[in-house]
């Protein structure tokens, strides 16, 4: 009996492998999504439990998005069962600067790190903008660098001849006239 005891409680248990981004910048206002997915040996059952947690920047205290300060702004848009625990914060406010951590245990796959995300709520103007002006300049050189080399090098004629006199090359052989323009 107490060999039995002793292997019920030394089953092995696989790890669990949780991922979320490492940080997503939002503007104050709008919705932000916190993605986090895992992997798992082990079948989703109704024992798979999911924990999202929060640290704010401000306060320096930890909380659960049960609480007040979270109610009606925190929607679950994954699924589970393709192993997708993601979340959606809506409207994003400052106070939610922070890091929020995603653990999932489906068990026995109960050992795994949580995974963390750093929430950045930001003003409209703070958030990254695509460098317009390179991307522009960039396509405008590349165009205008066609048109130089197109204009400035070399133009080749190739012409058959099909007039079938005695004193012209053969019809197959093609003659080819070539124009260095020079600036």
């Amino acid at each position: 009996m107490l060999t039995k005891l002793l292997m019920l409680t030394t089953l092995p248990s696989s790890a669990i492998h949780i991922h979320a981004d490492s940080e997503v910048i939002v503007q104050n206002g709008t919705t932000g999504i916190l993605r986090c997915t895992f992997k798992s040996s082990e079948v989703v059952s109704s024992a798979t439990s999911v924990t999202w947690s929060f640290q704010s920047i401000f306060r320096g205290i930890q909380g659960f998005l049960g609480q007040p300060e979270f109610q009606d702004r925190v929607q679950f848009i994954g699924d589970i069962n393709k192993r997708d625990v993601s979340i959606q914060l809506s409207p994003a406010q400052f106070t939610d600067n922070g890091t929020f951590f995603c653990d999932v245990k489906n068990p026995p796959d109960v050992t795994g790190t949580p995974a963390r995300t750093e929430l950045r709520v930001v003003l409209k103007e703070s958030l990254p903008q695509p460098n317009t002006a390179v991307i522009v300049g960039s396509v405008c050189a590349g165009l205008f660098l066609l048109v130089v080399i197109a204009a400035a090098g070399p133009v080749i004629y190739a012409q058959l001849d099909h007039s079938g006199s005695k004193n012209s090359f053969h019809k197959n052989e093609p003659v080819v006239y070539a124009d260095i323009r020079k600036n």
